[in-house]
């Protein structure tokens, strides 16, 4: 993926009705995350990622994000390592799926 691709492209996500109502705030604070990722990234704040990352990891899924859940996995584990290349780019790939992403709830 490069940094100035398509844009455009939407993605798709299927996710419970019951969940209506908590996935704008999820979404909400999976963008703040974004923010607070590329702060930590610039200041070399190996702590703050690999946080976001674990909780990423385990949230992502539940609420029928899968994708969030692999990108938080790669955080932590690319924060365990220091590894901001990879940080760096697995928040990108953060920023542009929340900026992508449509939700559609199953009937």
């Amino acid at each position: 993926m490069t940094p100035h691709g398509n844009t455009s492209r939407r993605i798709t996500v299927s996710v419970d009705p019951d969940l209506e109502e908590l996935i704008p705030g999820f979404l909400e604070n999976r963008r703040k995350d974004a923010a607070t990722l590329a702060r930590a990234a610039k200041a070399g704040d190996e702590k703050t990622v690999r946080l976001l990352g674990h909780r990423m990891k385990g949230d992502g899924g539940g609420y029928g994000f899968q994708e969030i859940s692999q990108i938080g996995a790669a955080l932590e584990q690319a924060a365990t390592r220091q590894d901001w290349k990879v940080i760096v780019e697995k928040t990108e790939a953060l920023t542009a799926f929340l900026a992508q992403v449509d939700v559609v709830y199953r009937k």
